[in-house]
């Protein structure tokens, strides 16, 4: 039987590659995001088996239209994968924009819940899956992560709470926590600074969106009976940083 995935975030980076991996393997997938053209691109690439759903994901009364909307046959979701979400800034605490604080915050953590709750009494029918994207900060701070590290440690947070309140459901959830890997992210990140992004990645071997989507993909086809409480992953390149010691002059 065809199943049916979720993947909010599919214009670009994480999301696109997870819509192009289960299309490939005949899944049906609703793709969401702001950017309709980019969705309306991804249908003219993956036909049939793809369904635009094109909304800010702070919008709830949106999201609801959207979702209510698709298709009789792309509304039975056995797999959500909560991927939408960003950074902005890189800088410190006191220099940030609390603008961009409050966008993360509506992004990755008010989003993300709404559209779970929306979607739970489906997933519970179908015994389904949830995979929500982390990230290697959900675990180790670094200067300039303030926030967007903060709700990334929601989303792990979240995912676990989730597991313990679906007991007994047969729903399975994950957290899939990224480190370094090359996608349009660092661009949002930057404002659009395409130095800064190079300077990142150059030389570093970083994951690729496409190994994420096969990480994914894999956790979704697993055995019913197994359950990825959460993933960390980094390419070999990155480890771990030593503690910030300030030395008075």
């Amino acid at each position: 039987m065809t199943k049916t995935v979720l993947i909010s975030g599919a214009t670009a980076g994480f999301g696109a590659a997870m819509a192009r991996r289960f299309a490939s393997a005949g899944w049906r997938v609703v793709g969401t995001g702001r950017r309709a053209e980019r969705l309306a691109e991804l249908k003219t690439e993956l036909g049939d088996l793809f369904e635009p759903a094109a909304f800010d994901i702070t919008d709830e009364a949106a999201m609801t239209a959207a979702l209510d909307a698709l298709p009789a046959q792309f509304r039975a979701v056995d797999v959500l994968v909560n991927n939408a979400g960003l950074a902005l800034g890189t800088k410190p605490a006191p220099q940030t924009n609390l603008s961009d604080w409050q966008t993360m915050i509506d992004t990755n953590v008010s989003g993300l819940v709404t559209l779970t709750h929306h979607l739970l009494p489906g997933l519970i029918e179908r015994k389904g899956a949830i995979v929500n994207i982390a990230s290697v900060a959900s675990n180790w701070p670094y200067a300039g992560g303030n926030v967007y590290g903060a709700t990334k440690a929601f989303v792990q947070q979240f995912s676990l709470g989730l597991r313990s309140d679906l007991h007994g459901k047969g729903v399975r959830v994950t957290s899939i926590e990224p480190g370094l890997c090359e996608s349009e992210f660092t661009l949002v990140r930057t404002g659009g600074d395409q130095a800064a992004y190079d300077n990142l990645y150059k030389g570093a071997n970083a994951l690729q969106p496409q190994d994420i989507a096969d990480t994914i993909f894999w956790v979704a086809t697993l055995p019913p009976h197994i359950n990825i409480n959460s993933l960390e992953l980094m390419p070999v390149s990155q480890s771990f940083a030593g503690f910030q010691v300030h030395r008075e002059a």
